[in-house]
């Protein structure tokens, strides 16, 4: 089973739109296929990112349903505790949390539509970074 790490655009997206990619991602987490790693920090932002009135408004989803889907997401992840921080290692700040989750914890992939964000960083630290899409054609029987 791969331990990956999903990049909140992924999460925001597949709430977004049930046909897309990043929604089949969270199916196969359902289905126990993929364990997502969660850090305290990255799972916060999922939250407060994924309660924002104009995310509510394109999901359609409520304050408790948001907590029903981020409760399921948390029983189905394994935490990472984040021992160790290289910052500076990205040019935005706010994508530190994102980087430092798979690195501690050994993450088989960061799955993120932002490519270009993480490459530089994420082949310090042998890290490989994947689509949505791409993602799921490997792991196609």
């Amino acid at each position: 089973m791969w331990r990956v790490v999903l990049d909140t655009s992924v999460v925001v997206t597949a709430l977004r739109s049930s046909r897309g990619a990043g929604n089949a991602v969270l199916r196969l987490v359902a289905a126990r296929r993929l364990t997502p790693l969660l850090s305290t920090a990255l799972f916060l932002e999922y939250e407060a990112v994924l309660k924002r009135a104009e995310q509510r408004i394109v999901h359609g989803l409520g304050v408790a349903e948001i907590d029903r889907f981020l409760a399921a997401l948390a029983s189905a992840g394994e935490p990472v505790e984040v021992n160790f921080m290289w910052r500076p290692q990205l040019s935005d700040a706010n994508d530190e949390m994102v980087l430092e989750a798979p690195v501690n914890g050994r993450a088989d992939a960061l799955v993120t539509y932002n490519i270009c964000d993480f490459r530089l960083a994420a082949a310090k630290f042998g890290l490989r970074i994947c689509r949505p899409g791409e993602l799921l054609k490997e792991m196609r029987p």
